[in-house]
């Protein structure tokens, strides 16, 4: 009885801390949004990202998410834009996706410490009071990181498919330059032909060329697309056909000219992962295979030694 006891009253003091700590966060968030608005200045116009799209509408239209999104820290614009950026890049493109995701930490947070206190009020023999504090508070802070920790990865995994994709798709954007296609139609027929066998950076390319379609100058989508990647060789091509278009010099040329030059980035950078063998291959070497040839090269002396040189020993002494 006094175990039952004892897991109620941390309870108790659990969930008074967490309502504490979130209401103080919340009034000092209150006060920082007013005088972050004050200081900031008016800004118009188009923004940079997928966040100023002009095909897709970014409002919430539930009315509870839209409540969350206002009393939390997702109301302030930049705070929200940013989280909205770092999904996007893992591929959540919803409007409502920041809220999901601040109710998954929230909920991950507070509910994984619940749910063990619970299971530990039911168990026959429960922990003691200061081994339940310790995994409560470790599984509070697992709840609170194991959601970013795996967005993540997640834009870390789709930054790297775009970045092996991304040179098979600008070998036939050469070829549909050279063969007479204008920069738009050589976006669409490229993103329709890699669909099956590339597709995330089909994906890019059909927004780029819906961008295109509903208004958007060619500089602002081929802009919007580096952004929105987040991978340097795109950026770098973005940037290249935005200078190429803006100096009037030849489209082809100056693609064909980065294709070349990135097939020989990806050669070197086949060149260094094949020079790591040998210096990986050296630790399975040392901790599996020298010790098992040692062992059978000096195996048949020691045993030797045993046989002979034992009793040798004792009939001298």
């Amino acid at each position: 009885m006094s175990n039952i006891t004892e897991i109620l009253v941390l309870i108790g003091v659990f969930l008074a801390a967490v309502a504490s700590s979130y209401w103080l966060l919340y009034r000092l968030e209150s006060t920082f949004l007013i005088n972050r608005r004050l200081r900031k200045a008016p800004s118009g116009g188009m923004g940079a990202g997928h966040a100023s799209s002009v095909i897709k509408d970014n409002r919430v239209s539930n009315r509870l998410l839209a409540w969350i999104q206002s009393s939390t820290s997702l109301s302030d614009d930049v705070d929200r834009r940013k989280m909205s950026d770092l999904l996007f890049r893992a591929g959540f493109e919803s409007p409502s996706a920041p809220i999901w995701f601040f109710i998954a930490r929230f909920g991950l947070g507070i509910g994984l410490p619940m749910m063990f206190l619970v299971g530990q009020m039911l168990s026959a023999a429960p922990y003691g009071t200061t081994k339940l504090a310790i995994f409560a508070v470790v599984l509070c802070g697992a709840g609170l990181i194991a959601p970013r920790a795996i967005v993540d990865r997640m834009a870390e995994s789709r930054r790297e498919q775009l970045q092996q994709q991304f040179p098979d798709a600008l070998d036939l954007m050469v070829v549909c330059i050279e063969a007479g296609l204008g920069m738009e139609a050589a976006f669409v027929r490229v993103g329709q032909e890699v669909t099956e066998s590339h597709p995330r950076i089909a994906r890019e390319f059909g927004v780029l060329s819906q961008e295109l379609r509903a208004g958007r100058t060619r500089v602002e989508a081929l802009r919007s697309l580096g952004e929105r990647t987040d991978v340097p060789a795109i950026r770098s091509f973005s940037a290249l056909l935005i200078q190429t278009d803006s100096l009037g010099t030849s489209i082809g040329q100056t693609m064909r000219t980065y294709s070349q030059e990135m097939r020989q980035d990806r050669l070197l950078k086949a060149e260094e992962k094949a020079m790591r063998i040998p210096v990986l291959m050296t630790i399975p070497l040392v901790a599996c295979i020298l010790p098992v040839v040692v062992t059978a090269l000096l195996l048949p002396g020691m045993i030797d030694m045993v046989r002979e040189g034992l009793p040798a020993l004792k009939g001298t002494g």
